[in-house]
């Protein structure tokens, strides 16, 4: 390993899945607090700031950075949606390879649940009426929601390859299974599929439990160099590889409603890490509804395409199965504040170090990441594994 390739040393999670004694910019601070307290970095250290721009007012990485006592030379607002942050692992392992910083941090901060029905307030989300910039604009008079673009995915998916109700649900239930034993997750009483089919019909043909949950949360990543990181106190997990694609925004531009940019980005990923999906051990993938993890792990090469349904049904993401997903109990039970990337990267973290309890991978070497933003419209993959301090 060269003493300047990346590696992740410190992890931080705010207070979820509801805290309303915290602001969003809170949640920022606590995250960030919390990661160093668990890498040993000295905050005066950071020298490399990476937030998502835009998501609310106060938000802004100029903003943050003051905020949260940051002196960067390197600092970056990349905004792809939920998958900002696995984008920011690649940027940030891109600027320490390349010495334009030496330590960086990421955070996120939402209080979406606690501040839900009120005034827009810094780093609060609001909920008046204002006109629909861009290009976003041709497709509002028409009504489509958010769930319901995905669920013209999981129609189309349905249509062309025979997958099935029953095999979506599986996701559903076998995050519940991890959230069960997560006590910090939002919902963990067991689930069957029928409970799922259950579930009331939100846009068909997805139901209320396979649409991610609505809560509060934040969470802090921190890298550093390899050299730096043989002094700290932490493990060090190694970037083995990271890559991003967009095949587009607004989902009328989807060029094929079956594949997403993970068909892209995942294999480049896998070619930098000289690693394929067999050599996967957990999968955290962004599981905003549960069509978006089956068409991503058919583009990352888990599966034939088309062939999701089936492997999700055999049971390979549940807990004992080939590649474990979402061991946090994911978006669909545990947690998703606004945008979920960065507990992916934190719970694949705390996989590969053994600190993930009773949902802990046996002998986990590598995890992999993949966020997804917009409508599947922005995918970030990351490859993780374990050997940082060699």
């Amino acid at each position: 390993m060269s003493p300047r390739d990346p590696v992740i040393v410190g992890i931080g999670l705010s207070d979820y899945p509801k805290a309303p004694h915290l602001s969003a910019v809170e949640h920022h601070a606590q995250a960030m607090q919390r990661a160093l307290a668990d890498s040993g970095v000295e905050k005066s250290a950071i020298d490399g700031y990476f937030a998502a721009g835009g998501m609310a007012v106060g938000e802004e990485p100029m903003t943050m950075a003051e905020y949260l006592g940051i002196r960067h030379r390197y600092i970056d607002g990349t905004m792809v949606g939920g998958s900002s942050f696995e984008f920011h692992v690649q940027h940030a392992a891109a600027a320490i390879r390349d010495g334009q910083c030496e330590t960086a941090l990421i955070t996120y901060g939402s209080d979406y649940l606690s501040r839900m029905g009120r005034a827009l307030g810094t780093g609060g989300f609001g909920r008046k009426a204002k006109p629909v910039p861009g290009p976003g604009q041709f497709e509002a008079p028409y009504g489509n929601s958010l769930v319901g673009a995905y669920a013209m995915v999981a129609r189309r998916h349905m249509h062309e390859f025979g997958t099935t109700s029953e095999q979506l649900a599986e996701i559903s239930v076998g995050a519940r299974e991890f959230a069960g034993l997560n006590p910090n997750a939002m919902y963990r009483d067991p689930i069957t599929v029928d409970d799922v089919l259950g579930s009331r019909m939100i846009a068909d043909p997805l139901h209320k439990l396979e649409c991610c949950v609505v809560s509060d949360g934040g969470g802090a990543v921190i890298l550093t160099t390899a050299e730096r990181a043989r002094d700290l106190k932490k493990p060090a997990i190694s970037v083995l590889g990271a890559a991003g694609g967009m095949t587009h925004w607004n989902i009328s531009q989807m060029p094929d409603f079956t594949t997403s940019a993970a068909a892209q980005c995942a294999p480049e990923a896998f070619a930098q890490a000289g690693l394929t999906p067999a050599d996967v051990d957990t999968l955290q993938i962004y599981d905003s509804f549960t069509i978006t993890v089956l068409t991503i792990l058919e583009d990352a090469g888990f599966c034939k395409k088309g062939e999701g349904g089936p492997f999700v049904a055999e049971g390979h993401l549940k807990r004992g199965g080939r590649v474990p997903l979402n061991t946090d109990g994911g978006g669909l039970s545990s947690c998703h504040p606004g945008m979920r990337g960065i507990f992916l990267l934190i719970e694949a973290v705390r996989q590969l170090r053994g600190e993930a309890g009773e949902a802990q991978v046996p002998d986990c070497e590598v995890a992999m990441a993949i966020g997804s933003g917009g409508w599947l419209s922005a995918i970030g993959a990351v490859l993780l594994g374990k050997g940082g301090n060699s």
